[in-house]
């Protein structure tokens, strides 16, 4: 079968197209002929990083990266219950560690998917995997009716999903972009934006419930001062709390976490459920042929992707 595989750690030039073997599946596991892959930054900054590679995959060169997938079921292990051969899946597969989703076909946990709705065609099922399950188990349980939340990056991957899924929480949802996407994320349930480009949101927000953060570093710090005592921020762009940051957040009296999404099959249906009531819907910036996985992570890279990129088989 046809693969992408990393080379070695570095840029998009050490993507190369090869055949390799079709994996085996194991008891638990389905063998999945791939339609649709969603590239994520974390796919796309990996790469770059020889440490980073060898945490999450185990080795530095010769990987196949990538988690996000949809296809269709080609075999299935003696054990696996929740699907057959011809049943169309989606799901972020084997998260944390090897994600082999640069592929035509996948090995995959039956417990990191869900059957895809009839209402959703292969590239939107790709998109709504490693983003929104990212969105949901962060606001899931933690968010509540009425709250006021602002959500970080509100056009990307994740904070487009992120506005969606408070928004159906009950969440008042405030949102970060440039100028030209306000019109987006307000579209998508945001009740307001502000220009990050021109307005300083730590100077025009305060007593907010809850932080949904994307970016970290000096922005993570300054969502310090729009919390309420005993509000929370969860940011994604960190492995761990900072003890400097986490003594300032203990002297304002403000629940600070960092948080990694994990492949889960009960919240993949969740995800199902909501893409058939049209509560989530992905935006598709841009789809790639799977011959230009390069231009796809290039794409990405950018950081000026509105939703999510998406390479087709």
């Amino acid at each position: 079968m046809k693969a992408i595989v990393l080379k070695k750690a570095g840029g998009v030039d050490n993507l190369k197209l090869q055949e390799i073997e079709k994996p085996t599946t194991k008891e638990t596991e389905v063998l999945i002929e791939v339609k649709a892959i969603s590239i994520n930054p974390a796919d796309a900054k990996v790469k770059y990083a020889e440490e980073g590679l060898k945490m999450l995959l185990g080795k530095t060169d010769d990987v196949i990266l990538g988690w996000d997938v949809s296809g269709t079921v080609v075999s299935v292990g003696e054990k696996v219950s929740k699907f057959k051969i011809g049943d169309n899946v989606f799901g972020m597969v084997n998260f944390p560690g090897v994600g082999n989703a640069y592929a035509e076909f996948v090995a995959s946990p039956e417990s990191h998917l869900a059957l895809i709705p009839t209402n959703i065609s292969f590239e939107e099922a790709a998109a709504t995997t490693l983003a929104a399950l990212t969105a949901l188990q962060i606001l899931q349980e933690k968010v509540k009716k009425d709250d006021k939340v602002l959500v970080q990056a509100g056009s990307g991957g994740v904070g487009h999903f992120a506005i969606q899924i408070a928004k159906d929480m009950g969440a008042y949802v405030i949102t970060t972009s440039s100028a030209k996407n306000k019109d987006f994320v307000l579209s998508i349930g945001a009740n307001e934006h502000i220009d990050y480009r021109t307005q300083a949101f730590d100077e025009v927000l305060s007593d907010l419930d809850f932080v949904f953060d994307t970016q970290g570093g000096e922005i993570l710090e300054k969502a310090l001062k729009v919390v309420k005592p005993n509000g929370t921020i969860i940011t994604t762009a960190a492995m761990q709390i900072e003890e400097d940051l986490q003594a300032k957040a203990d002297a304002l009296k403000v629940n600070v976490f960092s948080m990694l999404v994990q492949s889960n099959s009960k919240d993949m249906n969740t995800l199902k459920e909501m893409l058939e009531n049209e509560t989530i819907k992905p935006t598709i910036y841009k789809t790639f042929p799977f011959e230009a996985m390069a231009e796809a992570h290039t794409e990405v890279e950018k950081g000026r992707t509105v939703g999510k990129v998406v390479v087709t088989l």
